[in-house]
């Protein structure tokens, strides 16, 4: 793998976006589906002045490229229906979900009132008649009026922004049936009509919240990984000027500065090295803990760190241009790409609204001409209207994934993403990341090649550097008294070298030694001892590639360390494709490449995956991986939870089935009911009492996937 630092050729052309135009961040909170990013995202295609516009749903956020100002982009999309605000950090991250607080306090007020109205339409419903049935119905209206227009708060307002721009939502029939099943119910009351449907409203109404809150739990809450790359970015460098160097914000930079970079410190731009030699941890664009060496001239990348003595840098990108920057870029890209997925129940939303409104709208034509009484017509509207209400339709996915994703935490899964386990559900391939996802980044020396004397020599001067491989053969030879070495030195990126009984020892790379290759060497005078190692699978790994393979899925390693050691791996994991020394913007064009042919999740645990797992159709990374790389994944591991993969798959595809029989029982209960209601014999009672009926069995049915 070179060690340049220029993008690579193949990488898509999104890293190239950088210019001039303003860069703008609204936050829009009436985002709710894949529907609203076409419109939201059409809208702007056509507005002049505006080069980009891109929504990640699950922010609930419009990331626009214009010089327009933004109260033009902010009353652009109130012109569709959209409030939008100028982003607010400080106000995004003071609260802690407001949104679930307030969906349960509306819950809450909505079921308290339908309990009570229950009970005096118990009375109504035992015999009560004339004057005491009035006063029933008027007791029920007085808590029904105001628990509708609080509780219903949230059906109500989405429902407005669609129909002020002409579009029709899930909303638009639920907000119709409450509206009308109480309004109607009120004029029954004070004419004193035999029946009110307010008991029926207020159980659509908390039925329909339930389903709402369990959507919202399932809502990713995280923040975006192309953020999180920040981290890696340095804020102030000391910049050369003459002879002395001055600490200077990293914004102040420009392209042939000379910085100085300290031991231990983070490369704040890319550039080329001055100074004769350096050592950097550059894993987050290789996924390798190997440190690298560097000649003089060579190029480095903002985000490495320098593992040696200080060294000079002249600066040849900074800010924007930065190949770190521009793999934020890139995840932000792939994050947006991957929020436009639309979900089981839009899919079943888009074709329900309509059905609803013809039928409600056909059963009122019918009875206006079969018996010309406008008020029994409107009474059978509103009955067809509250039977089908889609209670049972909201509750069929959001039941499934609460359900699910609470069985998976138990198991040592934390789902992320609302959609991640019907997109999980569809794949037909598992790309694999190497070091840290599948092997530990120590290592398992596999002989023991060395005799008690030269045993203590080597953990001796093992025991004096931090390499990963020395600290691995240390706890090799915990057992083994270290022998006495004097004179010792390291040399970055060769090893170490010392005294011991007048003669020169060393432990390092086997070409510092006089020995072909890379491979560890001990050398003791004349005598050069190899010491083979092997990576150590993580526990679970071949459990894993199994349990896949016997799911019909096929695995993959994609890694950024070298053919050798990616193909000895493949070959112990009997896995047949494999993929090696790839770069950050390599894995993501595989990965997207194979997302377009086939369903694809990725499984990282790298800074070098973070763009991959954005891009791939869903994603998994372990708990211990890095913020930016826990939050481009949909899924994270928590412990070790590698052997279980295979049965979260399992999960996944048992929710998608499950959430398409929820949709089959409502379908199901919507043929036997509507029939009933559109011919008249639909009372209040019956109304309600279906509606939670189906409620209750879609629940029951959800809760099948704990078994």
């Amino acid at each position: 793998m070179t060690a340049a630092c220029s993008a690579c050729a193949a990488a898509p052309a999104a890293l190239e976006l950088a210019d001039s135009t303003a860069s703008v961040q609204l936050s829009v909170p009436s985002i709710r589906c894949a529907a609203c990013i076409g419109t939201i995202e059409d809208h702007f295609r056509q507005m002049a002045g505006v080069r980009e516009a891109r929504v990640n749903a699950t922010q609930k956020r419009v990331y626009i490229k214009s010089d327009l100002p933004d109260e033009m982009l902010v009353s652009a999309l109130s012109d569709i229906g959209y409030q939008a605000f100028p982003l607010d950090q400080a106000a995004l991250s003071g609260e802690k979900d407001p949104v679930g607080k307030d969906l349960i306090l509306r819950m809450g007020v909505s079921g308290f009132a339908m309990m009570n109205v229950m009970l005096l339409s118990v009375a109504v419903w035992s015999g009560a008649t004339d004057a005491t049935r009035d006063m029933f119905h008027l007791i029920s209206a007085a808590i029904a009026l105001p628990t509708v227009i609080f509780s219903g708060r949230p059906f109500f307002v989405h429902a407005m922004q669609a129909l002020r721009v002409g579009r029709m939502n899930m909303d638009v029939p639920i907000s119709l049936s409450i509206i009308l099943a109480v309004g109607m119910s009120l004029y029954e009351s004070l004419n004193s009509g035999p029946h009110a449907y307010f008991d029926a409203a207020l159980a659509l109404t908390f039925f329909l919240l339930i389903g709402r809150y369990l959507e919202h739990r399932t809502k990713s809450a995280a923040h975006s990984a192309a953020a999180e790359l920040a981290a890696l970015e340095v804020h102030r460098a000391d910049r050369k000027v003459g002879r002395r160097y001055e600490n200077v914000p990293v914004s102040d930079l420009s392209v042939g500065d000379t910085v100085l970079v300290g031991s231990g410190v983070r490369v704040p731009a890319d550039g080329a090295l001055l100074s004769g030699e350096a050592l950097t941890d550059r894993s987050f664009l290789t996924g390798e803990s190997d440190p690298v060496s560097h000649s003089r001239d060579d190029t480095l990348c903002a985000g490495e760190i320098n593992l040696g003595a200080p060294f000079e840098l002249k600066i040849e990108a900074v800010g924007a241009n930065t190949r770190l920057r521009r793999i934020a870029e890139l995840v932000e890209m792939a994050e947006n790409t991957r929020n436009s997925y639309t979900s089981l129940a839009d899919k079943a939303a888009r074709y329900y609204a309509p059905v609803v409104h013809i039928l409600a709208a056909a059963s009122f034509t019918g009875w206006m001409v079969a018996t010309g009484d406008l008020r029994i017509s409107i009474n059978v509207a509103i009955a067809v209207l509250i039977i089908t209400c889609p209670c049972a339709l909201g509750l069929a996915v959001p039941a499934v994934s609460t359900a699910a994703i609470s069985r998976l935490y138990h198991m040592g899964f934390l789902v992320k993403s609302g959609t991640a386990l019907e997109r999980l559900a569809e794949v037909s391939s598992v790309i694999l990341d190497k070091t840290g996802t599948l092997t530990a980044p120590g290592f398992s020396f596999e002989a023991d090649a060395l005799n008690a004397e030269h045993s203590a020599i080597a953990k001796a001067l093992a025991q004096q550097s931090s390499h990963p491989v020395s600290v691995a053969l240390v706890q090799h030879l915990s057992d083994v008294e270290p022998a006495t070495i004097t004179d010792v030195l390291e040399v970055p990126g060769a090893g170490i070298e010392g005294t011991w009984e007048g003669q020169p020892v060393k432990l390092g790379r086997g070409s510092w030694l006089g020995s072909p290759g890379s491979e560890l060497t001990l050398k003791v005078g004349e005598n050069a001892i190899a010491l083979p190692f092997a990576e150590k699978l993580l526990p679970g790994t071949q459990d894993m590639v199994r349990g896949l393979a016997n799911r019909g899925l096929e695995p993959e390693i994609l890694s950024g360390d070298n053919a050798r050691k990616t193909a000895r791996l493949a070959q112990k994991l009997g896995i047949t494709h494999w993929h090696s020394n790839a770069s950050p913007e390599e894995k993501a064009r595989l990965v997207q490449e194979l997302a377009a042919l086939r369903g694809t999740c990725m499984v990282g645990d790298g800074i070098n995956d973070t763009a991959a797992l954005a891009y791939a159709d869903v994603s998994i990374a372990p708990g211990k991986a890095l913020d930016a790389t826990r939050n481009a994944a949909d899924i994270v591991m928590i412990g070790d939870a590698l052997k279980d993969v295979p049965t979260l798959v399992s999960v996944a595809r048992k929710s998608v089935r499950l959430s398409k029989e929820n949709f089959g029982i409502a379908i199901v209960y919507n043929l036997i009911a509507v029939p009933i209601a559109m011919a008249g014999f639909a009372t209040p009672l019956l109304a309600a009492l279906a509606m939670s009926t189906s409620s209750i069995t879609v629940l029951l049915n959800a809760m099948r996937v704990r078994t």
